[in-house]
């Protein structure tokens, strides 16, 4: 099976296999990079799926949506607030898909769904944690300055939040997947335009 993730940079072509786990016969999907990301080319990512994917694995790894619209089209992707999705940042261009989107997608297994105006004390923080949001590895990450947008995994904002260094939320461009790890209300408490 083949899966492409397409971007506004450039189409990543996969190759996908499909393996049962030994002990438990959980199918397993395993991709493998052929075009540099945030891997090595040829590194593997696998994700467990559930048997009733098994067949039409590569489809559902390359066309469903976590958010539930079925699709990639960000405009089929609802925001916490109910709304249509709207974009977070194209400069530097955000998003797991790198297409300006906090959106959710089968492929995005660390839920960047928040879309954040990042400060240099979240900065900091997510950096002793060993994501280095600062330094630029190009030619797909370009590093990040206090007051850029970028949209973070649920779980490292709702960590920052639980510490106190939380950045600012753009409500309007928070892909709704984030309600399932975050409440409305802490939220609400860091929203900004």
């Amino acid at each position: 099976l083949t899966c492409q993730s397409e971007t506004s940079q450039a189409t990543l072509a996969m190759q996908t296999a499909v393996r049962l786990l030994p002990a438990t016969r959980t199918p397993l999907v395993a991709c493998r990079f052929a075009a540099p990301r945030w891997r090595s080319p040829g590194s593997f990512l696998y994700r467990r799926i559930s048997p009733s994917t098994t067949a039409g694995a590569g489809r559902a790894m390359a066309s469903s949506s976590r958010s539930g619209s079925g699709s990639n089209d960000p405009t089929a992707s609802k925001n916490v607030l109910g709304g249509d999705l709207e974009v977070c940042c194209t400069d530097p261009v955000t998003g797991f898909a790198r297409d300006g989107y906090c959106r959710v997608t089968d492929m995005d297994f660390g839920v960047h769904a928040i879309a954040a105006v990042v400060t240099q004390e979240f900065l900091d923080f997510t950096a002793a944690r060993g994501n280095d949001l600062q330094t630029p590895r190009p030619p797909m990450f370009p590093g990040l300055k206090p007051g850029d947008r970028w949209c973070l995994c649920a779980s490292r904002w709702k960590e920052a939040y639980e510490a106190g260094v939380a950045p600012k939320v753009v409500l309007a461009a928070t892909d709704a997947k984030a309600l399932e790890y975050i409440s409305l209300e802490a939220l609400r408490e860091h929203a900004t335009e």
